[in-house]
């Protein structure tokens, strides 16, 4: 019980909240209670409940929700803010009340509802019940009705609204529920009840048997007006009066007025409309022209009858308006009647007329009678005019209508008669005051003053009609349909204008019973559009309609603003003082802005704001507040077109203004906003181009170019804005010109490519500027409108009936483009010439009609008898007419726009029999034409009636397979079809079982189209009438085409999108359709293919030549075939890129694919793929799909280029497939995409960012998919694509692919994941190793048991490689799953020795086999190095350039052989750019041996990746990122115990730091936007690094030769870099640089230090670009060493110098030295000899055993005649005697050897290892020897051994004498261009390209191979390209690696030291000699491939 007490304690608020029922049940009683306690309405207890009224009435517990409900009742009935709750207790009600099955919940629910419309909230109750019947449960949906008729029938038809309930009444007949549809007719009786047969016509299509039960249920009701039975509170004294009347027994009158009310309720919009054309008597058309007067009367007054009926329904009422329109002269001639009535009653009957039409259609007439002499008529005629231009407004009223109206009425101004005179002025006054001073001005240019002050006088006194009309109807919704019905007018011309006004006449002079007077009458039409006028709706519908109002005069306006503003403010509006004006805008804005807007008198206050001075004030601040309120005023007010002109003209004043410029642009758009932009823009453009100031006009075409954009193009007035487009062209003022063709591109967005059409006749340069414009704005779809869009659609939504109005609105655009009438140039000549016999005539006359086409570029649908005369040529004699009248018709369909809807039937299928012609092309051209025509009708006047089922009847192959595949194409896209598609079927059928073969397989193509249709009842039913036999053939095939049907089109998500059905063409954007489009683009994918309107609109040509080919017959597509199925596209793939990132198409990224990115790949790929394969890639039938990628899989290998160019396309499609639910299409796009990324990883080819990211995350979607096989395969691919691909790239994609839901592919990518960890290691963990790990371990405690065990799989690995570390990375984690991740790691510690060979079994894929005994190394730093630096250096993110580099640098042998041109190597262009993607090519995973066992070195495996990520960061592009990495190591470097840790990085790290300075010197110092105090500081931390690592001189002994060079070479290239100097901390840089540079002098490793000077000497020397100050700073370096020399003498490996000193000497003999133009080199050269001899002595000549042959160079001599000359100074003669002596033997010997010499020589050419030895030999002696005779060796052996010889030595002759140096355009020496490629390309420098010539690339080759070799990497591989042993591990070629290969051995043999060191039993194979390995031989069939095609590129190269 302590539950119970507790809760008894609680207040009753809480109580009603509790969690226990009963504790709630007990709240409800006692709340209850409270509630009819409280007496007072307004007392505050009642809003303590406010917010739980909705829990009392949705209780859970039924029990509790009756109580509940009790209390809701009451609460309702006497809480004044019960009101509040309506929207949310209703709706409560609704779904949760009225579905229980207790009757009383119902009941009081109902109460409640009906509660709530008697407290004045019906709407609000109203909308929630409707909203209640579309619910599911059909007992809520009865209950709703149910409660609407009791609401009905209680409170009657004024407060319920009708037409909404009537509008559903049909569906809820319709439904399956008897119960429903029950209720419905309950309700359909009460609403009978009170309005009577206004309910028949909405009725009238119901089931019949049901209308029939209504109609005996009406027949019963009681004919007497049914009075509402309950009141609202603010009528209950009425109820009362009611209840007196009834007991009285009177039948109260009060009530009588309602009942005679009601029926009037939406009583137009529910009549029936009367057909009165047929009903005319016969001869009324004699009779109305007749000469008795009687017969006219009578003929009058027989229509009369007629046209009283309410409702007229639409009908061609042209004639019968023209016969009364002769009534209007007639009127006018009979104002010569002097009596008053008489006059009276003619004002008002040509008012009247007035009113049913416009002033355009009795212009004529009005203007004749204008030169009659009576000057009563005149005068009459005038105040005719004046009072028939009250009802215009500016735009109904433009200038081509008011010119000759102000021509007439100027003649009256002077006429003799005062009257004539006074009324003409009046009339002139009306017009200015319509369409304001700018439109009227020009007519009035000859007006003397006095005259003219008259007219302005006249236009003061004027009061516009509109404004009447919004005081008279101010409870009524009103008003929008007069300017409507007259723009239409405007724009349509006179037939459709006819349509309009005829069939008003009758409800104008029925409707309005209550109000007399002529304007009024006008409101009327209102009604169908308008729904109810309650009090309540009003203000809504002042907002959504045009606000209307007269003009007031001045004195009225200032009396309307003394109201609102200040009067200290009106008083000093117009003060002398700028200051006094400004402290009164100031007050007046913050009035305006505390406002109300119902208060706010818009035109008094902008009156106010243009008194004087008005607009032409001088000070801009005053002048930019006035601008600003104006804005303020048209956003906040209800601003009118009246007021808006009183201020645009000011406004357009300013726009041009420096300071108020942008506030008059506000102003503009907020009166845009409030006024409507079509209008607004009209009245600008008008007053802009009416002045002569260019500066305004631009800016008000700028203003409205971003005004069209916020807005949307609807309902604007295209013509008028060509016109004054075409103005500003022709402007002198360039701005002008800018802005108008701005203006254009705006446009053209909308209107799409037709406007071009009207600028075709301007200057070509002006043309090309336009078309230019047009170009940027291709493929853009235009923004959704932002502003104006509330108003627009609210008024849509409540104006037109049902379908009407959207019509127009799609094709809006279209419509408003000025179309040419060209009937009257269709003359008969013409069309006699067209059916002439002789077919030169009738070609003449076709061509005449093409030409009328032409100029007229739009026309209208009358073409007079041209149909019939075209029909006639389709099927001429001659083929060439044939075509000729296609082209025309194709024109025609363009030209006349969906208006071509009405010739389908008479031109249309007569096109279609043309598709049965013989000839292929008749028939291609018939096809474009259908297609064009199609494109404006849409498919439905096509498809409806026999005409197509009878062409498909006709048993032509020709014509049946290519109807066949037009319909195939078309019937997919459309939403429905008329039901005459069933009259195909059978025609379908036997197309099926056809004799020709392509008839049946289009017939088989086209039948699970026609099933989407017609669904597979309807056809199955079809084939009762065939023969069994053919029966069953259909019934199998309809059976297969049911499981291939595809869906029907969503439906559009708005109702403006109905014409897009087809009626408006593609390259016109319905003006109407944007929000549409912005909804289809960004959350609907619209399965519609075929039209054109997505964003990317394609133009039609180009969608009429694409439907072309498959209608080609099979023979024409085998040839087609033949060709390429990739085009080569140069650039392509870049300039789509650039495309992507530009935003120029859409970036490839998507849940599921929409139409726009398939219709976008189809256009990219229409360029680079064969037509008929993409037609097959992009067919509806997955079969295609099938056959595209056989297609596929065939070409892969011989069109590599082409996919290779192609790749992002092709990837972007198979991702397209990935989303197709067909297996087979899945398993074969799988098994292509291994084949090509085998094919890719061969062509050492690497993926692009844009290619990886468009393709990799929905290739890992696939890695979930439930079968396995799909599985596997998806894996299989991701391995691969690791060859292509940066594994630590491919890294995060998979971690996204983690977080699916679908758990198999969160186990996979984890799975994945491992993999990718155990093969490249820790390093390829993005964006770091923790990171990534935590994410993993996230997954140990996932739902999914195979996901658990992936994850602890993949931790696991991370353990076996990195050991304890891992639990550090991966953070904390909950007990559980701790606990779990270690059992699974002892228990894969107990069996280390099984996972590696399991590992092997499970993945072969992932070891690339390099040979079998090559070194297994596990690709750690080197993958780390490249990549890593690739991602911290990004210096320029072009993956284009990144391409071309790569490309380059392979050196693919097949382009070499194919092009025969000269060789012009252009490596230091690509060099410079990019220094960073170029390592990628050497991404080739290497093999990886086993897992390290966890005993690993954990400590120091991590310090080494993290030093080696920190190192990698050095290089950073980023300054930063390189300076925050250098600090790092700085603060290693500076502790003694820890500074080891960079034991075996020095290497690296001085790789990575004279990389970075050859960025700097490259291209930080280049970069103008850099600061260079970065830079200096970017250059003290590389110094100060290097001097602390050069302090420690164990560290810097480490520094091999290589990277010694290299970085001597950035500092002393620093050194001189002249643009330090110029800094102001430049002098600093340089000092340090030089200490540096001495402290590396000093504390390396002598040998390799001399080493690296010798050999920078001897490149320095050769580079002709670099300069003598470069060699004179080595050469003082090399001094400086030779002081150092005699301290170090014994720790110099004196044969490596030596044989470098050798190496100079042979390239630089003493004759060549003594050219240079300095001694210094000789001199250099000659100290370090006679250094080494003075402190070595004799035994400097023991150390020459490294150098293979000491002929070659002087050396030996050299050191010979040093000693010789020490010894003569200091020795005896005897020992130079010996010396002598030993010479001369040394040289006999030699002699006497030559042969033997020779034949070794030759041995070891044969030899496989040694054969490039032994060829390096041969040269060296045939070089020493030339006369030697080595014919006899070459004589024995074979042809090919022969030509192999001579090839061999051609080679090395290149390679050495250096045929050709690359011509260098910079001042950095050519070596140092090369060796900044950190790739293999890097030179070795013992070969020296260095003689000033061009290197072949066969040197290149040559290089690359060595250097592959080098890094241990398979020459076998590429290209079967045959092995060559390394070179450097024979001292026979002498090299300095360069430093990038350098990092590369170095790291690998740190790493396999170390794993030697952990495991003896490491592959006996592993070899150390001078930091490289030797990869054994490949089979000598691969040598002899390569040496044939090594001489055929030379043969070529010669």
């Amino acid at each position: 019980m302590g539950d119970d007490s507790e809760w008894l304690k609680l207040p009753v608020d809480q109580k009603c909240e509790h969690k226990l029922w009963k504790a709630r049940l007990s709240g409800y009683e006692e709340a209850l209670k409270i509630f009819q306690k409280i007496k007072d309405e307004k007392s505050p207890e009642w809003s303590k409940f406010l917010g739980l009224i909705k829990k009392f009435v949705t209780d859970s517990n039924a029990v509790v929700q009756l109580k509940g409900l009790e209390a809701a009742l009451v609460y309702v009935e006497n809480a004044h803010v019960a009101g509040k709750t309506t929207g949310e207790v209703v709706s409560g009600v609704v779904s949760k009340v009225f579905n229980q099955p207790k009757a009383k919940a119902k009941e009081l629910g109902i109460e409640i509802c009906l509660m709530y419309i008697e407290i004045e909230k019906g709407e609000a109750v109203q909308e929630e019940l409707l909203k209640g019947l579309d619910n599911k449960n059909p007992k809520i949906v009865v209950a709703c009705i149910e409660t609407l008729r009791k609401a009905l029938s209680e409170f009657g038809s004024k407060i319920i609204l009708l037409k909404p309930i009537i509008k559903v009444l049909p569906k809820l007949f319709e439904s399956r529920e008897k119960a429903i549809r029950d209720e419905a007719k309950l309700i359909a009786v009460e609403i009978y009840r009170w309005i009577r047969d206004a309910l028949r016509p909405p009725l009238q299509n119901i089931n019949s048997v049901q209308l029939k039960e209504l109609e005996e249920e009406w027949v019963r009701l009681p004919t007497g007006a049914p009075k509402p039975s309950r009141f609202l509170r603010s009528q209950q004294e009425l109820e009362a009066k009611l209840e007196l009347q009834q007991s009285a027994g009177g039948d109260a009158e009060g009530g009588g007025d309602d009942g005679d009310e009601v029926p009037q309720i939406d009583a137009y919009e529910l009549l029936e409309a009367v057909e009165v054309l047929s009903k005319l008597p016969k001869d009324f058309y004699d009779k109305i022209e007749a000469k008795k007067w009687q017969e006219r009367k009578e003929a009058l007054e027989a229509v009369e009858v007629l046209v009283k009926n309410p409702k007229l329904e639409a009908g061609d009422y042209a004639d019968l308006v023209k016969a009364l329109k002769k009534v209007v002269p007639t009127i006018l001639e009979k104002f010569k009647e002097k009596k008053p009535q008489v006059v009276q009653a003619l004002q008002e009957a040509i008012d009247a007329i007035f009113l049913t039409t416009t002033l355009q259609n009795i212009s004529e007439d009005v203007l004749a009678v204008m030169d009659n002499k009576n000057p009563t008529i005149k005068q009459q005629t005038s105040l005719f005019i004046a009072r028939s231009f009250r009802h215009c407004t500016a735009s109904t009223l433009p200038k081509s209508l008011l010119k000759p109206f102000c021509a007439a009425l100027l003649k009256h101004i002077n006429d003799s008669a005062p009257e004539v005179r006074d009324a003409a002025f009046e009339a002139l006054g009306t017009a200015l005051k319509v369409v304001g001073e700018k439109a009227v001005n020009p007519f009035l240019a000859d007006v003397d003053k006095l005259k003219l002050d008259k007219i302005k006088e006249c236009s003061e006194k004027v009061e516009l009609v509109h404004g009447k009309k919004a005081g008279l109807a101010a409870d009524k919704k009103e008003f929008k349909p007069v300017p409507g019905r007259t723009a239409a007018s405007g724009a349509a011309g006179d037939k459709d204008m006819k349509d309009i006004s005829a069939p008003k006449p009758g409800p104008l002079k029925k409707a309005p019973a209550t109000k007399a007077g002529g304007p009024p009458k006008k409101g009327k039409p209102t009604a169908p559009g308008g729904t109810g006028s309650t009090g309540t709706k009003n203000k809504k519908g002042l907002e959504t309609k045009e606000i209307v109002e007269p003009e007031l005069s001045i004195e009225v306006c200032e009396e309307k603003a003394s109201v609102v503003l200040p009067p200290t403010c009106i008083q000093v509006l117009d003060s002398s003082n700028w200051k006094e004006r400004l402290a009164c805008m100031e007050e007046f804005q913050k009035a305006v802005e505390l406002m109300d807007r119902t208060e706010m008198p818009c035109q008094a206050l902008v009156r106010m704001l243009a008194k004087k001075p008005g607009w032409k004030e001088t000070n801009f601040q005053v002048m930019q507040m006035k601008l600003h309120i104006v804005a303020l005023i048209a956003q906040k007010g209800n601003f009118s077109k009246t007021s808006a002109q009183i201020v645009l003209d000011g406004l357009v004043d300013k726009i041009g203004d420096v300071k108020c410029g942008n506030n008059a642009k506000e102003a503009m758009t907020a009166i845009a906003e409030a006024c409507m932009l079509p209008w607004t823009a009209e009245q600008v453009m008008s007053m802009a181009f009416s002045q002569k100031n260019p500066k305004n006009q631009s800016e008000t075409l700028n203003w409205l170019s971003n005004a069209i954009k916020e807005f949307g193009f609807s309902g604007l007035n295209v013509k008028a804005f060509i016109s004054n487009v075409k103005t500003a062209l022709a402007a002198t003022n360039p701005a002008v010109r800018t802005s108008a063709i701005t203006l254009l591109g705006v446009m053209y967005l909308y209107v799409g490519p037709s406007l071009r059409m009207f600028f075709e006749d301007e200057k070509p340069a002006l043309l090309s500027q336009i078309d230019a414009e047009f170009e940027k704005m291709q493929g853009q779809s235009p923004p959704a409108p932002t502003r104006g869009i509330s108003k627009h659609s609210t008024s849509g939504t409540d104006e037109g009936e049902d379908g009407d109005e959207p019509d127009d609105g799609g094709n809006d655009v279209v419509d408003l483009l000025p179309r040419t009438e060209i009937s009257d140039k269709i003359t008969s000549e013409l069309v006699s010439k067209i059916g002439d016999k002789n077919w030169k005539i009738r070609k003449e006359g076709l061509d005449e009609v093409a030409g009328i086409i032409n100029e007229a570029k739009f026309i209208q649908p009358n073409i007079g008898e041209l149909p019939t005369a075209l029909k006639g040529r389709l099927n001429d004699s001659n083929k060439i007419l044939v075509q000729q009248t296609l082209n025309i018709l194709q024109q025609l369909a363009v030209a006349m726009g969906p208006n071509i809807k009405q010739h389908v039937k008479n031109l249309g299928i007569p096109i279609i029999t043309v598709l049965g012609d013989s000839k292929n092309n008749v028939r291609a051209a018939a096809l474009a034409t259908v297609n064009a025509w199609a494109e404006q009708t849409g498919m439905k006047e096509w498809l409806e009636g026999e005409d197509l089922s009878e062409e498909l009847k006709k048993e032509n192959p020709f014509l049946r397979q290519e109807l066949l595949g037009w319909l195939a194409e078309k019937l997919p896209s459309l939403r429905s079809t008329p039901t005459d598609l069933i009259l195909c079927v059978p025609h379908l059928y036997s197309c099926l079982e056809d004799r020709n073969g392509d008839v049946r397989k289009k017939a088989q193509d086209a039948l699970p189209f026609f099933m989407m249709h017609l669904g597979y009842e309807k056809m199955a039913k079809a084939t009762g009438k065939l023969k069994p036999t053919s029966k069953d053939q259909v019934l199998a095939m309809l059976e297969k085409a049911k499981a291939n049907m595809p869906a029907k089109p969503a439906a559009p998500t708005k109702a403006t999108s109905k014409p897009m059905g087809g009626s408006a063409p593609a390259k016109f954007q319905p003006a109407s359709a944007p929000a549409e489009d912005s909804v289809s683009s960004s959350a609907e994918p619209r399965p519609d293919p075929k039209k054109a309107k997505a964003p990317g609109v394609s133009s039609k040509a180009k969608s009429a030549q694409g439907k072309k080919v498959p209608s080609k017959t099979s023979l024409k597509e085998d040839e087609d075939k033949s060709g390429p199925i990739f085009i080569v596209v140069p650039n392509g793939k870049e300039q789509r890129m650039k495309d992507e990132k530009g935003l120029k198409v859409l970036k490839w990224n998507f849940t599921t694919p929409r139409d726009e990115y398939i219709e976008q790949l189809k256009t990219q790929m229409s360029s680079c793929v064969a037509k008929w394969l993409q037609d097959e890639m992009f067919h509806s039938d997955f079969q295609h799909h099938n056959k595209a990628l056989a297609v596929m899989v065939d070409h892969l290998e011989s069109e590599k280029e082409g996919v290779i160019g192609c790749l992002d396309l092709i990837l972007k499609w198979l991702t397209l497939r990935f989303f197709d639910t067909n297996t087979s299409v899945l398993m074969k796009a799988l098994e292509y995409l291994k084949l090509l990324f085998t094919l890719l990883s061969e062509e050492e080819y690497h993926l692009t960012e844009n290619e990886a990211s468009s393709f990799i995350p929905y290739l890992i979607l696939k890695v979930g998919e439930p079968k396995d096989v799909i599985r596997k395969d998806v894996r299989a691919i991701l391995n691969r694509m690791c060859l292509v691909y940066p594994a630590s790239k491919m890294f995060p994609f998979i971690m996204e692919g983690t977080k699916s839901k679908n758990s198999k592919q969160r186990a996979e990518c984890l799975e994945e994941l491992g993999c990718l960890v155990e093969s490249y290691g820790m390093n390829v963990c993005q964006p770091t190793p923790g990171k990534a790990l935590k994410e993993i371990a996230i997954h140990i405690g996932d739902r999914d048991n195979a996901v658990r065990n992936a994850a602890l799989n993949t931790i696991v690995t991370v353990y076996n490689v990195h050991g304890d570390q891992v639990f550090k990375l991966i953070g904390n984690l909950s007990e559980k799953d701790m606990s779990m991740l270690e059992e699974r790691i002892k228990r894969s510690a107990k069996r280390p020795s099984a996972a590696p060979i399991k590992q092997v079994e499970e993945k072969p894929q992932r070891t690339q086999s390099i040979s079998s005994n090559a070194n297994m190394l596990r690709k750690g730093p080197a993958e780390d190095m490249s990549s890593k630096l690739n991602q911290a250096r990004s210096m320029s993110g072009h993956p284009e350039a990144a391409q071309m580099v790569r490309r380059e640098f392979q050196l693919d042998l097949d382009e070499i052989e194919n092009d025969n041109g000269t060789v012009r190597c252009e490596m230091p262009e690509l060099v410079q750019h990019k220094l960073d993607d170029i390592f990628e090519p050497v991404l080739i995973p290497e093999p990886k041996i086993r897992a390290v066992s966890p005993h690993f070195d954990d400590m120091h495996s991590n310090t080494a990746s993290t030093i080696n990520f920190i190192i990698s960061q050095v290089a950073s592009g980023d300054i930063n990122t390189s300076i925050q990495a250098l600090t790092q190591i700085d603060e290693v470097l500076r502790q003694e115990d820890k500074a080891e840790a960079m034991s075996g990085h020095i290497d690296q790290f001085l790789i990575a730091t004279f990389m970075q300075l050859r960025l700097i010197y490259n291209t930080h110092m280049a970069d103008e936007k850099l600061e260079k105090d970065e830079i200096i500081k970017l250059y003290s931390c590389i110094i100060g690094n290097m001097i602390s690592l050069f302090q420690i001189e164990s560290l810097a002994r480490e520094a091999s030769t290589g990277v010694l060079k290299d970085l001597m070479h950035g500092l002393i290239t620093l050194m001189l870099d002249s643009r330090i100097e110029d800094l102001e901390e430049g002098q600093q840089v340089i000092r340090s640089v030089n200490l540096l540079v001495v402290k590396v002098l000093e504390k390396s490793d002598q040998t390799n230090i001399l080493s690296a000077l010798l050999v920078l000497l001897q490149d320095s020397l050769l580079a002709t670009a670099s300069s003598p100050k470069f060699s004179e700073l080595v050469m003082k370096c090399l001094w400086r060493m030779v002081r150092l020399l005699p301290d170090t003498i014994n720790s110099i490996n004196l044969d490596r110098i030596l044989l470098d000193i050798h190496i100079f000497m042979k390239v630089f003999p003493k004759e060549k030295l003594k050219q240079c133009k300095s001694e210094f080199p000789i001199r250099t050269l000659k100290t370090l000899l006679h250094t080494l001899c003075k402190l070595k002595g004799p035994k400097i000549l023991d150390h020459l055993t490294m150098i293979d042959n000491k002929n070659e160079s002087e050396l030996e001599a050299h050191l010979c005649r040093m000693m010789k000359h020490s010894m003569d100074q200091t020795g005896s003669k005897s020992d130079k005697e010996t010396e002598k002596g030993a010479s001369r033997l040394d040289e006999k010997s030699s002699k006497a050897k030559v042969n033997d010499f020779l034949a070794e020589i030759f041995k070891k050419i044969g030899s496989k290892e040694n054969t490039k030895e032994g060829l390096a030999e041969l040269y060296e002696y045939k070089k020493k020897y030339s006369d030697a005779d080595i014919e006899p060796f070459l004589k024995n052996s074979s042809q090919f051994f022969q030509s192999y010889v001579e090839r061999g030595l051609r080679v090395i002759e290149m390679e050495r004498e250096g045929k050709g140096r690359i011509p260098t355009s910079t001042g950095i020496s050519p070596q140092m261009e090369v060796t900044c490629v950190p790739t293999p390309t890097s030179t070795v420098s013992s070969i020296g390209n260095t003689n000033g010539e061009e290197v072949g690339p066969s040197v290149y080759l040559e290089r690359l191979k060595i250097l592959r070799q080098r890094c241990g990497l398979d020459n076998a591989k590429q290209d079967d390209r045959p092995p060559l042993t390394s070179l450097l591990s024979k001292p026979a070629v002498p090299t300095v690696a360069s430093s990038t290969d350098m990092l590369h051995s170095k790291l690998s043999q740190l790493r396999e030291s170390r794993e030697q060191h952990q495991h003896s039993d490491l592959d006996s194979n592993q070899i150390h000699s001078s930091g490289t390995m030797t990869t054994s031989s490949s089979s000598t069939a691969n040598i002899d491939d390569l040496k044939k095609r090594l001489e055929r590129i030379k043969s070529s190269r010669k």
